[in-house]
């Protein structure tokens, strides 16, 4: 059985199996709730939260199986909450997903993008080497406003 997806933008309904999705790629840490994220996203630019959706030829139902946030702040632009499907890895999801989200950002204007990737992860920072993404030697530095948790 063949099976394919598509990119579309995120909608309510997608939630669950979206929240389902980031803990099953080991996204979601304790501090951040991943719904009030998903809340945020949607207040502001929401046409920049992709999901990818998969349908079985065969009438079967839809399933996400991949998703990303992306953001444009006047100056750079930024990745979040890239996954997809243990199941669907190396199918095309995640590459396909970076470059909608860099194509959308481009047409507002993004002069360059960025994300940040946990110390360690050589994995995803090869798959992000692939795409011609250039690592940085920076230190990030953060304060919580909101407290999730």
């Amino acid at each position: 059985m063949s099976e394919s997806f598509e990119i579309r933008a995120f909608g309510r309904p997608d939630t669950d199996a979206v929240v389902a999705l980031w803990e099953d790629a080991g996204l979601t840490r304790p501090w951040n709730d991943p719904r009030a994220d998903i809340e945020r996203k949607l207040a502001v630019q929401p046409e920049l939260f992709l999901v990818a959706e998969e349908r079985e030829d065969h009438g079967g139902a839809p399933r996400i199986v991949g998703s990303v946030m992306a953001g444009y702040d006047g100056h750079r632009g930024w990745l979040y909450y890239l996954a997809s499907a243990s199941d669907r890895r190396g199918a095309g999801i995640g590459r396909a997903l970076v470059v909608e989200a860099e194509r959308l950002l481009l047409g507002m204007g993004c002069p360059k993008v960025q994300l940040m990737v946990r110390p360690g992860n050589e994995q995803v920072l090869g798959f992000y080497d692939a795409l011609g993404y250039e690592r940085f030697d920076v230190g990030n530095t953060g304060k919580r406003l909101i407290h999730d948790v």
